[in-house]
């Protein structure tokens, strides 16, 4: 049993991915080429949204949404602390103040109350100007963006959405990618939608945003390429990365039904030993992760029982960021965000991938149960 399968996925797909990689070989178009916009546009029918701009990366997704809304130095980005660390690298990366905020321990997504409180912190404080919140979809679950929204009017801020593991998701019929002022993800290999190495991608419904962030991703490139009319980066799509998506793009709509059937088998196997992940109505997770929290034991003993029996397992996230060395300078520390540190203490995950079969879920459901 494999944590991520993309063996058995590419044994699914691999004439369609070798003919699509094939017809890249035979164009030469490497950078840039025909299947990088034709992926745009199928992404922004499936997300609902006017733009999809394919960069390089997820992390390099989050700054350009950041310097497409002209943000630096001097701003305050509310992010979650219980995260990856691109979330909170990418406001670093263009100079601006990431303010982290506790989570909703149901969710495991950034809490709006306290999104709230933080921004009228730094607002009182004065040394920052609050200019962003990002929230994360986390494990694939969209986050509160009923009350987000309300959050970020209330004080003239953007709303980024962060889902670099949600998509697929959906919040009221809406799907992930579409929230908020701009919205990013990753198509890091591991992902729900992955390609064969770093892809990324900005969404907006703004038509002068898209200009810029289309702008952004190469050079600030006005023009023609030796026209630069703003600073911008070097961070575009590769030609063979937006094949071999467009082909895992034609099973995607199956294997989140896979990912959402397999989900619910665990937790109809699993008893009162463990917190499982939780959905409300209305939401509809993309399962990028299975996440689990021990009810009465210790996540180690669990982890080695799982071990021992060939269950494949993986800790997001063992340190909030607030405690990363990273961030030391900030001025956090052990007890600011109690939530996040409980669960980075206990939270697991185990296989959720769309090629699981009856006799994978029951080996993880005995092994955690026995």
């Amino acid at each position: 049993m494999k944590f991520v399968d993309l063996e058995s996925q590419y044994q699914v797909l691999e004439h369609e991915i070798r003919g699509r990689i094939d017809a890249v070989m035979n164009h030469g178009r490497f950078i840039m080429g025909p299947e990088v916009g034709e992926l745009e546009e199928r992404l922004s029918e499936f997300c609902g949204v006017r733009h999809t701009i394919g960069v390089a990366n997820g992390t390099d997704a989050i700054s350009l949404a950041l310097m497409a809304l002209e943000i630096g130095p001097g701003d305050a980005v509310f992010v979650p602390t219980f995260t990856f660390f691109a979330t909170a690298e990418a406001v670093s990366l263009i100079g601006a103040t990431p303010v982290f905020v506790d989570i909703d321990e149901t969710t495991y997504n950034i809490d709006p109350a306290g999104v709230d409180a933080a921004i009228r912190a730094v607002a009182e404080a004065g040394e920052l100007t609050p200019r962003a919140i990002i929230a994360v979809d986390l494990f694939g679950l969209p986050a509160n963006y009923t009350e987000l929204v309300k959050v970020a009017a209330r004080h003239s801020v953007f709303l980024i959405e962060d889902a670099a593991q949600g998509l697929g998701g959906e919040l009221d019929g809406k799907r992930s990618c579409s929230f908020g002022d701009v919205a990013t993800t990753s198509f890091f290999p591991a992902k729900p939608l992955g390609c064969f190495g770093d892809g990324g991608a900005v969404f907006t419904s703004d038509d002068e945003l898209a200009d810029r962030l289309r702008s952004l991703r190469v050079h600030g490139q006005g023009r023609h390429k030796y026209d630069n009319v703003m600073i911008g980066m070097n961070s575009r799509l590769d030609t063979i990365q937006a094949a071999v998506l467009l082909a895992k793009l034609t099973i995607f709509d199956s294997e989140l039904e896979a990912r959402q059937s397999n989900a619910d088998a665990l937790v109809a196997r699993l008893g009162h030993g463990f917190i499982t992940p939780s959905v409300a109505d209305g939401y509809r997770s993309a399962w990028a992760q299975y996440s689990l929290r021990p009810a009465t034991e210790d996540r180690d003993a669990v982890l080695a029982r799982l071990g021992a029996r060939d269950i494949p397992t993986a800790i997001y996230y063992a340190q909030p960021l607030h405690l990363s060395a990273a961030y030391k300078s900030l001025g956090y520390g052990v007890g600011d965000f109690p939530v996040s540190e409980r669960v980075s203490g206990d939270v697991f995950s185990v296989p959720v991938h769309p090629y699981l079969d009856d006799n994978d879920l029951d080996r993880i459901a005995e092994a955690l149960e026995s």
